[in-house]
């Protein structure tokens, strides 16, 4: 089978363009996923995680799990959970990339700052890089291999 990488770029003009983008690749994608995310520190990866959870449903407030590491929220409808995680602080811990690779089996997950642990994601992680253009625009290039 051929493998083969998918490179998108999608330029944003405010918050509410960021998160409709999210929801519309909340809608695109099924677990197991691993979603990873790179930027700058205000770089509009938790706006682009909060488009993601209204995509699949979610009603809850979402807000980056800076301090706690992990948030998991219940998908409504769905037998499966999406997984929400900030690994900024992080240095490599083992034991929580073991729990990151183990959630992702049968679920949805995002990580934010994933740069920091890419070298023990799988090849089939969805990487995101967004770059801040000026004010609230955004670039947004999206890999995956496939």
């Amino acid at each position: 089978m051929l493998k083969q990488t998918i490179s998108i770029t999608r330029i944003t003009k405010s918050p509410a363009e960021t998160q409709k983008l999210g929801a519309d690749l909340a809608k695109l994608i099924k677990p197991p996923c691993i979603i990873a995310l790179h930027s700058d520190l205000g770089g509009g990866k938790t706006t682009f995680v909060q488009g993601i959870a209204k995509g699949l449903g979610i009603k809850e407030k979402v807000i980056s799990p800076t301090f706690v590491l992990e948030k998991i929220y219940a998908i409504p409808k769905k037998k499966f959970s999406f997984y929400h995680y900030d690994v900024y602080r992080l240095k490599a811990d083992p034991m929580l990339i073991a729990e990151i690779l183990e959630n992702a089996e049968n679920n949805l997950v995002v990580i934010e700052w994933a740069d920091k642990i890419k070298k023990y994601l799988p090849k089939t992680t969805l990487w995101i890089n967004i770059a801040e253009i000026k004010d609230n625009q955004r670039k947004f290039q999206i890999n995956a291999n496939i």
